[in-house]
């Protein structure tokens, strides 16, 4: 049998799920860019150049880049964002109270192309639908206390 989340954990869940959103959003569009990249250094033998002699931005031979090597720049920054997308998983993996494998799954987005955008959308549903569900039931459930506890006190009235 799953566990729950805490009821005292909604409002962190709706924090963890926009920074994860935000986090897969960012590592994906980065992802796609570092797989252009590669297939431009390794296909075709070129490498993005900022601010070089060929121009302001430019695609040249991997063996002349004399200026700032924005290949390298787009692996780099790649690779904190997918940190950050890692903690952002975690984060929301944990107060959700998921089943491990859910979490590699969501791992995974950040290192096959196209699947974080995938799975951001359908872990936004399913956790938006999950939230919506469990406050009108705590709403439902609070009503009917505060209504037996009107009925037991009506009750306990003397006349």
């Amino acid at each position: 049998m799953p566990l729950e989340p805490k009821l005292a954990d909604l409002p962190r869940i709706r924090g963890a799920l926009r920074l994860y959103q935000v986090a897969s959003v960012i590592t994906g569009v980065m992802l796609l860019a570092l797989c252009a990249e590669m297939i431009m250094k390794y296909a075709f033998g070129l490498e993005l150049e900022l601010a070089g002699p060929q121009g302001f931005l430019a695609f040249v031979p991997v063996d002349t880049v004399t200026a700032v090597n924005l290949s390298t720049g787009i692996l780099i920054a790649h690779g904190w964002f997918y940190v950050l997308y890692l903690f952002s998983d975690f984060r929301l993996w944990s107060l959700m109270r998921w089943r491990f494998p859910r979490f590699i799954l969501i791992a995974l987005g950040g290192i096959i192309p196209f699947l974080s955008f995938f799975l951001e959308a359908r872990i936004g549903r399913e956790v938006r639908a999950y939230l919506a569900s469990r406050e009108t039931g705590a709403a439902a459930d609070d009503a009917g206390r505060a209504v037996s506890s009107s009925n037991a006190e009506s009750v306990e009235a003397p006349q």
